[in-house]
């Protein structure tokens, strides 16, 4: 029988999602993710290089589906509160994928995994939001890469610091909710306009 590679891969992706968004980087394991995937981690090495090799596979594989499911397109870009509030709902659908953000930030040393493709990826992003803020619909006082920043950050907070949300917002900390996603829109929907 022939060996699927392609499957052995994504087994090992798939585990590999999982123990860096509960480890991280440093705390994730070679041998959890292995046994998780039913794998032997030796495929790890042979597949992916190293553990590092593997965390940067992980996120360019998790970005490149945000990025597919939640496009930006010059004509979204006149509602940047929409763009937040399905931004809210992917991160609420793969609650994993803000952890890996956060984690990647927490050991940020320079280099990002992709970085590339992420800096294309956002330039089209900053390319629409300038397009809005040319027609007027959307203000033009801050930098549209300022404002996609703003977006983010906003959206991924909800996510990677609810003790905020518990303590700023009580009435919409209940994990994710319509209450969270709407203030959400609102606020960005206000500061954009």
């Amino acid at each position: 029988m022939a060996w699927d590679t392609a499957r052995t891969k994504q087994l090992l992706l798939d585990a590999a999602v999982e123990e860096f968004a509960a480890y991280g980087p440093e705390g994730a394991r070679v041998a959890r993710i292995a046994t998780r995937a039913g794998i032997n981690k030796e495929r790890i090495y042979t597949y992916f290089g190293n553990k590092d090799q593997l965390f940067a596979t992980v996120l360019d594989s998790e970005l490149q589906k945000a990025a597919a499911a939640v496009p930006l397109t010059p004509e979204q870009a006149a509602d940047l509160g929409d763009f937040a509030g399905r931004v809210y709902d992917y991160h609420h659908r793969h609650p994993h994928f803000a952890r890996l953000l956060a984690w990647e930030g927490l050991h940020y040393r320079g280099e990002v995994a992709a970085e590339r493709e992420r800096t294309a990826h956002y330039c089209e992003k900053i390319a629409a939001v300038t397009g809005a803020q040319q027609s007027g619909t959307l203000t033009d006082d801050l930098d549209a890469g300022a404002l996609v920043r703003a977006v983010i950050a906003l959206t991924a907070s909800w996510f990677t610091l609810p003790q905020l949300a518990h303590l700023l917002t009580p009435a919409a900390a209940k994990g994710p909710s319509a209450a969270q996603r709407e203030l959400l829109v609102g606020l960005v929907r206000h500061l954009t306009t």
